[in-house]
């Protein structure tokens, strides 16, 4: 009665993956801003240190580490918004499909090859002990 279990939520399953779905999107977009809020509070920090602080002021070195730190957020935001969009669920479940129709014509061609070169009739057949062996 109190257990998680026997709470009936009255979802179907097309409805809880959509649920599931909404929430891992929501994940990666929250990964996402925090990355961005580091990446910028880290960025003036590098430029604080650099050139208020004349932390080898005689370089740019900050500008490097921004330039690199920038290109992975690039790279983050693009998997957020265009990769896991365009391959998200929807994309996975059929890249499953044909990946298991893969396995099962595989599975099938080799069992063919099998039955063909070991027939059953052949391994199985039981030899009496009055017949001679070939």
């Amino acid at each position: 009665m109190f257990s998680k279990n026997s709470r009936d939520t009255g979802m179907t399953a097309e409805q809880h993956m959509q649920l599931e779905y909404a929430q891992k999107r929501i994940r990666q977009k929250r990964l996402l801003y925090a990355h961005t809020v580091v990446f910028i509070m880290g960025s003036a920090f590098m430029f604080l240190a650099n050139k208020i602080l004349k932390y080898r002021a005689e370089q740019d070195w900050y500008l490097w580490l921004m330039l690199g730190w920038g290109f992975f957020m690039t790279l983050h935001i693009f998997n957020v918004f265009i990769t896991k969009k365009f391959m998200g669920s929807d994309w996975e479940r059929k890249q499953r499909e044909i990946l298991v129709a893969k396995q099962r014509a595989r599975i099938a061609e080799i069992q063919k090859e099998i039955e063909t070169e070991f027939p059953l009739g052949k391994i199985n057949k039981k030899k009496e002990p009055w017949e001679p062996s070939q």
